[in-house]
């Protein structure tokens, strides 16, 4: 049992990644996103596909909502962490969680200063 367990805690740790702030630089306005938080919703989408609000309203409140607009358009919205990337960045990004659709949502929670684990599975929003 405790053999099942093991390999089933290693299963889950090594398919969720990692997300290294130190190594991805978002946007705020002209200000780079500092991560403060120990949980963030990263949500991932088009502001020229999908409107942020009605996408905010089908993600739990339990964390604040680090977005980010690949159309790279900045605005401020209240109780979002709307951010822009470069694209090489946002490809990054995209490749290293395997994301296919946008726009999706993925939690993620704190492991060790600007590293963030993956917390939960990718969900596409419709």
């Amino acid at each position: 049992m405790v053999a099942a367990f093991f390999f089933y805690y290693n299963y889950k740790f090594s398919t969720y990644k990692f997300v290294d702030f130190n190594k991805i630089t978002l946007y705020e306005k002209s200000d780079i996103f500092e991560p403060k938080s120990d949980t963030y919703y990263l949500l991932l989408f088009s502001s020229r596909m999908s409107d942020v609000n009605s996408l905010i309203k089908k993600i739990p409140k339990d964390a604040p909502i680090l977005a980010v607009d690949i159309y790279q358009q900045r605005k401020n919205i209240k109780g979002v962490i709307y951010t822009t990337a470069g694209i090489n960045t946002i490809i990054k990004l995209i490749q290293h969680l395997n994301i296919y659709e946008v726009p999706v949502v993925v939690k993620i929670k704190k492991y060790h200063k600007k590293l963030y684990k993956q917390d939960s599975s990718l969900e596409i929003i419709k």
